[in-house]
Protein backbone atom coordinates (compact mmCIF):
# COMPACT_ATOMS: atom_id res chain seq x y z
CA UNK A 1 0.00 0.00 0.00
CA UNK A 2 2.92 2.17 0.59
CA UNK A 3 3.43 2.53 -2.89
CA UNK A 4 0.28 3.03 -3.94
CA UNK A 5 0.31 6.23 -1.44
CA UNK A 6 4.05 7.36 -3.04
CA UNK A 7 2.67 7.56 -6.29
CA UNK A 8 -0.21 9.33 -5.61
CA UNK A 9 1.87 11.93 -3.79
CA UNK A 10 3.83 12.17 -6.72
CA UNK A 11 1.17 12.39 -9.38
CA UNK A 12 -0.81 15.31 -7.38
CA UNK A 13 2.69 17.06 -6.15
CA UNK A 14 0.96 17.19 -2.86
CA UNK A 15 2.35 15.28 0.22
CA UNK A 16 -1.06 16.32 1.98
CA UNK A 17 -3.79 14.42 3.89
CA UNK A 18 -6.97 15.63 5.16
CA UNK A 19 -8.36 15.29 8.42
CA UNK A 20 -11.94 14.16 7.98
CA UNK A 21 -12.61 15.44 11.71
CA UNK A 22 -16.24 16.47 11.66
CA UNK A 23 -17.71 18.44 14.56
CA UNK A 24 -21.23 19.53 14.05
CA UNK A 25 -19.87 23.26 14.67
CA UNK A 26 -17.71 22.94 11.47
CA UNK A 27 -21.32 21.86 9.61
CA UNK A 28 -23.13 24.71 7.50
CA UNK A 29 -26.16 25.17 8.82
CA UNK A 30 -28.01 24.28 5.64
CA UNK A 31 -26.52 20.89 5.90
CA UNK A 32 -27.46 20.69 9.47
CA UNK A 33 -31.30 22.31 8.20
CA UNK A 34 -31.95 19.47 5.96
CA UNK A 35 -30.52 16.42 8.41
CA UNK A 36 -32.50 17.56 10.72
CA UNK A 37 -35.70 17.94 9.07
CA UNK A 38 -35.20 15.00 7.55
CA UNK A 39 -34.19 12.80 10.26
CA UNK A 40 -35.10 15.06 13.26
CA UNK A 41 -32.48 16.39 15.75
CA UNK A 42 -31.29 12.52 16.64
CA UNK A 43 -28.16 10.66 16.28
CA UNK A 44 -29.47 9.50 12.87
CA UNK A 45 -29.37 13.24 11.47
CA UNK A 46 -26.10 14.24 12.72
CA UNK A 47 -24.84 11.11 11.14
CA UNK A 48 -26.61 12.14 7.81
CA UNK A 49 -25.24 15.91 8.02
CA UNK A 50 -21.40 14.65 8.68
CA UNK A 51 -22.06 12.18 5.37
CA UNK A 52 -22.90 14.81 3.14
CA UNK A 53 -20.59 17.56 4.86
CA UNK A 54 -17.87 15.48 3.96
CA UNK A 55 -18.99 13.64 0.57
CA UNK A 56 -18.94 17.99 -0.03
CA UNK A 57 -15.15 17.82 0.70
CA UNK A 58 -14.06 14.78 -0.74
CA UNK A 59 -15.38 16.34 -4.07
CA UNK A 60 -14.02 19.47 -3.88
CA UNK A 61 -10.24 18.61 -2.85
CA UNK A 62 -10.23 14.64 -4.42
CA UNK A 63 -8.26 15.40 -7.35
CA UNK A 64 -5.54 17.67 -5.22
CA UNK A 65 -4.64 15.12 -2.32
CA UNK A 66 -3.77 11.55 -2.23
CA UNK A 67 -4.94 10.64 0.81
CA UNK A 68 -7.67 11.54 3.69
CA UNK A 69 -7.96 10.87 7.33
CA UNK A 70 -11.11 10.28 9.24
CA UNK A 71 -10.76 10.11 12.88
CA UNK A 72 -12.86 7.12 14.39
CA UNK A 73 -13.75 9.37 17.51
CA UNK A 74 -15.62 12.28 15.48
CA UNK A 75 -18.29 9.48 14.24
CA UNK A 76 -18.18 6.99 17.26
CA UNK A 77 -19.66 9.93 19.54
CA UNK A 78 -22.78 9.63 17.35
CA UNK A 79 -23.29 5.95 18.06
CA UNK A 80 -24.25 3.17 15.65
CA UNK A 81 -25.44 6.14 13.24
CA UNK A 82 -21.76 7.87 13.28
CA UNK A 83 -20.01 4.59 12.64
CA UNK A 84 -22.20 4.03 9.29
CA UNK A 85 -21.36 7.67 8.23
CA UNK A 86 -17.35 6.65 8.96
CA UNK A 87 -17.81 3.37 6.84
CA UNK A 88 -19.68 5.67 4.03
CA UNK A 89 -17.00 7.98 4.25
CA UNK A 90 -14.94 5.57 3.75
CA UNK A 91 -16.05 4.06 0.74
CA UNK A 92 -17.05 7.14 -0.73
CA UNK A 93 -13.46 8.53 -0.17
CA UNK A 94 -12.60 5.47 -2.43
CA UNK A 95 -14.72 5.40 -5.11
CA UNK A 96 -12.87 8.94 -5.87
CA UNK A 97 -9.60 7.34 -5.95
CA UNK A 98 -8.08 9.01 -2.19
CA UNK A 99 -5.86 6.22 -0.10
CA UNK A 100 -8.07 6.12 3.01
CA UNK A 101 -5.37 6.40 6.79
CA UNK A 102 -7.83 5.39 9.77
CA UNK A 103 -7.18 7.72 12.09
CA UNK A 104 -8.06 4.84 15.04
CA UNK A 105 -5.22 4.81 17.56
CA UNK A 106 -5.87 1.41 18.30
CA UNK A 107 -3.48 -0.43 20.76
CA UNK A 108 -4.11 -3.53 22.77
CA UNK A 109 -2.50 -7.53 22.62
CA UNK A 110 -3.28 -10.56 21.31
CA UNK A 111 -6.61 -11.73 19.60
CA UNK A 112 -7.92 -8.29 20.65
CA UNK A 113 -5.22 -6.67 18.49
CA UNK A 114 -5.94 -9.03 15.99
CA UNK A 115 -9.75 -8.48 15.88
CA UNK A 116 -8.69 -4.42 15.67
CA UNK A 117 -6.53 -5.35 12.63
CA UNK A 118 -9.14 -7.40 10.76
CA UNK A 119 -11.52 -4.85 11.53
CA UNK A 120 -9.92 -2.24 9.80
CA UNK A 121 -7.46 -3.46 7.64
CA UNK A 122 -8.64 -6.96 6.94
CA UNK A 123 -11.43 -9.68 6.22
CA UNK A 124 -13.26 -11.19 8.84
CA UNK A 125 -14.18 -15.52 8.20
CA UNK A 126 -18.34 -15.65 8.35
CA UNK A 127 -18.54 -19.65 7.54
CA UNK A 128 -15.89 -19.56 4.98
CA UNK A 129 -16.79 -16.59 3.36
CA UNK A 130 -14.17 -13.42 3.49
CA UNK A 131 -15.55 -10.19 4.33
CA UNK A 132 -13.73 -6.54 4.35
CA UNK A 133 -15.17 -4.66 7.35
CA UNK A 134 -14.05 -0.93 7.29
CA UNK A 135 -11.58 -1.64 4.67
CA UNK A 136 -9.17 1.42 5.61
CA UNK A 137 -5.67 1.35 3.24
CA UNK A 138 -3.41 2.45 6.60
CA UNK A 139 -4.26 2.61 10.19
CA UNK A 140 -3.13 4.25 12.99
CA UNK A 141 -1.68 2.31 15.58
CA UNK A 142 -0.46 3.08 19.60
CA UNK A 143 2.58 1.15 20.37
CA UNK A 144 3.11 1.15 24.04
CA UNK A 145 1.96 -2.38 24.89
CA UNK A 146 5.13 -3.34 22.88
CA UNK A 147 5.22 -5.72 19.84
CA UNK A 148 2.32 -8.08 21.07
CA UNK A 149 -0.11 -5.24 20.10
CA UNK A 150 1.74 -4.39 16.69
CA UNK A 151 2.26 -8.21 15.08
CA UNK A 152 -1.12 -8.66 14.57
CA UNK A 153 -0.82 -5.59 12.57
CA UNK A 154 1.65 -6.54 10.51
CA UNK A 155 1.11 -9.40 9.62
CA UNK A 156 -2.34 -8.21 8.78
CA UNK A 157 -1.05 -5.57 6.33
CA UNK A 158 1.62 -8.60 4.64
CA UNK A 159 -1.81 -10.16 3.98
CA UNK A 160 -3.85 -7.86 2.99
CA UNK A 161 -1.30 -5.55 1.37
CA UNK A 162 -2.10 -3.01 3.95
CA UNK A 163 -0.29 -0.56 6.25
CA UNK A 164 0.01 1.14 9.65
CA UNK A 165 1.44 4.38 11.32
CA UNK A 166 2.90 3.84 14.68
CA UNK A 167 2.09 6.80 17.41
CA UNK A 168 6.00 8.21 18.06
CA UNK A 169 5.81 11.97 19.08
CA UNK A 170 2.66 13.21 18.86
CA UNK A 171 1.75 16.74 18.36
CA UNK A 172 -0.13 17.28 21.80
CA UNK A 173 1.34 19.66 24.22
CA UNK A 174 1.69 17.00 27.02
CA UNK A 175 3.25 14.07 24.92
CA UNK A 176 6.54 15.00 26.57
CA UNK A 177 4.93 13.96 29.92
CA UNK A 178 6.12 10.39 28.82
CA UNK A 179 7.40 10.35 25.23
CA UNK A 180 10.58 12.73 25.83
CA UNK A 181 11.62 10.81 28.95
CA UNK A 182 14.99 9.58 29.54
CA UNK A 183 16.23 6.01 28.65
CA UNK A 184 19.61 4.75 28.48
CA UNK A 185 20.57 8.45 27.05
CA UNK A 186 17.81 9.21 24.68
CA UNK A 187 14.27 10.63 24.91
CA UNK A 188 11.79 7.60 24.43
CA UNK A 189 10.65 8.38 21.37
CA UNK A 190 13.92 7.73 19.83
CA UNK A 191 13.91 4.04 21.00
CA UNK A 192 9.91 3.90 19.84
CA UNK A 193 11.32 5.21 16.09
CA UNK A 194 13.99 2.61 16.16
CA UNK A 195 11.16 -0.24 16.75
CA UNK A 196 9.06 1.23 14.01
CA UNK A 197 12.37 1.04 11.86
CA UNK A 198 12.79 -2.24 13.06
CA UNK A 199 9.03 -3.84 12.51
CA UNK A 200 8.53 -2.08 8.80
CA UNK A 201 11.90 -3.93 7.51
CA UNK A 202 10.07 -6.52 6.24
CA UNK A 203 7.20 -4.43 4.44
CA UNK A 204 9.88 -2.24 2.43
CA UNK A 205 7.98 -1.40 -1.00
CA UNK A 206 9.49 -0.67 -4.35
CA UNK A 207 9.28 2.70 -3.76
CA UNK A 208 11.97 2.34 -1.28
CA UNK A 209 9.75 3.44 1.93
CA UNK A 210 8.11 0.52 4.36
CA UNK A 211 4.38 0.15 5.07
CA UNK A 212 4.70 0.59 8.73
CA UNK A 213 4.92 4.19 9.21
CA UNK A 214 5.19 6.40 11.89
CA UNK A 215 3.33 9.88 13.68
CA UNK A 216 5.54 12.80 14.40
CA UNK A 217 4.08 15.49 15.31
CA UNK A 218 4.68 19.25 13.09
CA UNK A 219 5.07 21.21 16.29
CA UNK A 220 8.31 19.39 17.18
CA UNK A 221 10.35 20.20 14.12
CA UNK A 222 13.86 19.24 15.42
CA UNK A 223 11.95 15.66 16.09
CA UNK A 224 11.40 15.39 12.59
CA UNK A 225 15.60 15.64 12.27
CA UNK A 226 16.45 13.36 14.32
CA UNK A 227 13.68 11.14 13.70
CA UNK A 228 14.34 11.09 9.99
CA UNK A 229 18.42 9.66 10.61
CA UNK A 230 16.89 6.84 12.99
CA UNK A 231 13.64 5.48 10.62
CA UNK A 232 15.64 6.20 7.12
CA UNK A 233 12.90 3.53 5.41
CA UNK A 234 10.02 5.04 7.24
CA UNK A 235 7.07 7.22 5.90
CA UNK A 236 6.02 9.75 8.61
CA UNK A 237 2.17 11.25 8.87
CA UNK A 238 2.90 14.73 9.90
CA UNK A 239 -0.02 16.06 12.29
CA UNK A 240 -0.30 19.70 13.95
CA UNK A 241 -0.07 22.07 10.57
CA UNK A 242 -2.06 24.68 10.89
CA UNK A 243 -4.66 25.16 13.85
CA UNK A 244 -2.02 23.43 15.93
CA UNK A 245 0.37 25.77 15.20
CA UNK A 246 2.74 23.91 12.52
CA UNK A 247 4.12 26.08 9.56
CA UNK A 248 5.67 25.03 6.10
CA UNK A 249 9.13 25.57 7.50
CA UNK A 250 8.88 23.19 10.24
CA UNK A 251 7.98 20.80 7.57
CA UNK A 252 11.46 20.45 6.37
CA UNK A 253 13.43 18.12 8.24
CA UNK A 254 10.77 15.55 8.03
CA UNK A 255 11.30 15.27 4.42
CA UNK A 256 14.29 13.11 2.89
CA UNK A 257 16.46 14.08 0.44
CA UNK A 258 14.18 12.90 -2.61
CA UNK A 259 11.65 15.43 -1.43
CA UNK A 260 9.45 12.15 -0.13
CA UNK A 261 9.24 10.86 3.19
CA UNK A 262 6.41 12.56 4.89
CA UNK A 263 2.59 13.36 4.50
CA UNK A 264 1.32 16.68 6.14
CA UNK A 265 -2.08 16.28 8.33
CA UNK A 266 -4.15 19.44 8.22
CA UNK A 267 -7.98 18.96 9.60
CA UNK A 268 -10.08 21.63 10.76
CA UNK A 269 -7.65 24.18 8.68
CA UNK A 270 -8.94 22.35 5.40
CA UNK A 271 -12.42 21.31 6.45
CA UNK A 272 -13.65 24.28 8.48
CA UNK A 273 -11.32 26.85 6.31
CA UNK A 274 -14.64 29.04 5.17
CA UNK A 275 -14.60 29.81 9.35
CA UNK A 276 -11.14 31.68 8.96
CA UNK A 277 -10.91 35.03 7.70
CA UNK A 278 -8.88 34.20 5.08
CA UNK A 279 -11.40 32.07 3.57
CA UNK A 280 -14.75 33.90 4.78
CA UNK A 281 -15.72 35.31 1.36
CA UNK A 282 -16.89 31.43 0.26
CA UNK A 283 -19.59 31.72 3.41
CA UNK A 284 -21.40 28.84 4.49
CA UNK A 285 -22.50 27.42 1.26
CA UNK A 286 -19.29 27.78 -0.35
CA UNK A 287 -17.58 25.48 2.53
CA UNK A 288 -16.19 23.23 -0.13
CA UNK A 289 -14.71 25.55 -2.13
CA UNK A 290 -12.74 27.16 0.99
CA UNK A 291 -11.34 23.56 1.64
CA UNK A 292 -10.33 23.53 -1.77
CA UNK A 293 -8.54 26.63 -1.52
CA UNK A 294 -6.92 26.11 1.79
CA UNK A 295 -5.54 23.10 0.40
CA UNK A 296 -3.69 24.56 -2.76
CA UNK A 297 -2.54 27.55 -0.40
CA UNK A 298 -0.90 24.79 2.10
CA UNK A 299 0.58 22.54 -0.71
CA UNK A 300 2.60 25.94 -2.20
CA UNK A 301 3.51 26.62 1.74
CA UNK A 302 4.77 23.18 2.16
CA UNK A 303 6.26 23.73 -1.91
CA UNK A 304 7.92 27.19 -0.86
CA UNK A 305 9.61 25.21 1.79
CA UNK A 306 11.05 22.73 0.38
CA UNK A 307 12.62 24.81 -2.44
Amino acid sequence: MIDTLVEKIKKTNAPIVVGLDPKLGFIPDFILEKAYKDCGKTLEGAAQAILEFNKGIIDATHDLVPAVKPQIAMYEQFGLPGLVAFNETVKYAKSKGLVIIGDVKRGDIGSTSESYAIAHLGSIDIGGEKIKVFDEDFATVNPYLGSDGITPFTDVCKKEGKGIFILVKTSNPSSGEFQDKDMEGKPLYEHVGAKVHEWGKDLIGKCGYSSVGAVVGATYPEVGKVMRRVMPNTYILVPGYGAQGGKGKDLVHFFNDDGLGAIINSSRGIIAAYKNDAYSKYGEEGYADAARQAVIDMREDIETALN
